[in-house]
């Protein structure tokens, strides 16, 4: 099985515009960005979707959510708010198999749905 565009990101084969990282954690912008901030948040270990998420990912996932919130406040869009989403298979609009948030703000979303 070949890498998903987002390992080949973790492992620096296809450049991106980091705006965070950790040992476990890596947030970049997005290429086609739907607002003024469009964020990409993922884990470095390869978890295809929300439905793949076991037991021992737990902390993970919840450290993926402090990655957010300091990724919000880095970016400035924390107190004005901002919105999260994750696509959880090809009907939802999931494009690349490896588990992702699009963190997305600078604007009023309002009841916009993206």
């Amino acid at each position: 099985m070949s890498e998903c565009i987002f390992c080949k990101i973790i492992n620096r084969e296809i450049p991106s515009e980091i705006v965070y990282e950790n040992n476990e954690v890596l947030a970049f912008k997005d290429i086609n960005p739907v607002s003024p901030v469009h964020v990409i948040v993922i884990p470095k270990k390869h978890i295809c979707c929300a439905n793949m998420i076991e037991n021992e990912d737990v902390e993970l996932i919840g450290k993926i959510f402090i990655a957010i919130k300091e990724v919000a406040n880095k970016l400035g869009i924390a107190e004005d708010g901002y919105r999260i989403i994750n696509n959880c298979g090809e009907n939802a609009g999931q494009t690349v198999k490896h588990i992702h948030f699009h963190l997305i703000g600078g604007t009023n979303l309002g009841e916009k749905l993206i």
